[in-house]
């Protein structure tokens, strides 16, 4: 699957974990959870808290970067529970990108009454 293939997916599991649990209200890990459990019942390879060394000038440095979901090993997705949406979510998505060179990845704001709205891309040269 390309990137785009799995971000519909991933779009898809997210509404239908919004419904399902009732919108906005629960933690942050729930809805990362349920997400993952949705992709997996769709056949979706997806890892959770995936670690991912930082290097800095030829060092790798002892705090990790962790990434909410890594779906497919090609697209990353930062769950987010929150009534305020701050764009430096997609920055922080970004640095991930560009820390592990991938091309795509999402952050889902589940604080959203309609989850729809919270879904933001965030590309790294694709």
């Amino acid at each position: 699957m390309t990137e785009n293939e799995v971000s519909r997916v991933i779009y898809e599991c997210a509404i239908e974990v919004h419904r399902t649990l009732g919108g906005p209200g629960l933690l942050e890990g729930v809805y990362e959870e349920a997400v993952a459990w949705e992709l997996a019942q769709r056949g979706v390879k997806v890892e959770r808290q995936v670690l991912v060394p930082i290097q800095y000038k030829g060092q790798s440095l002892g705090t990790p970067m962790r990434l909410d979901l890594l779906v497919e090993g090609i697209v990353v997705v930062e769950c987010k529970a929150t009534t305020e949406y701050n764009s430096v979510y997609e920055s922080q998505v970004l640095t991930y990108l560009r820390m592990t060179g991938l091309k795509l990845g999402m952050v889902i704001n589940f604080g959203e009454k309609f989850v729809k709205d919270g879904i933001h891309r965030v590309v790294n040269g694709l």
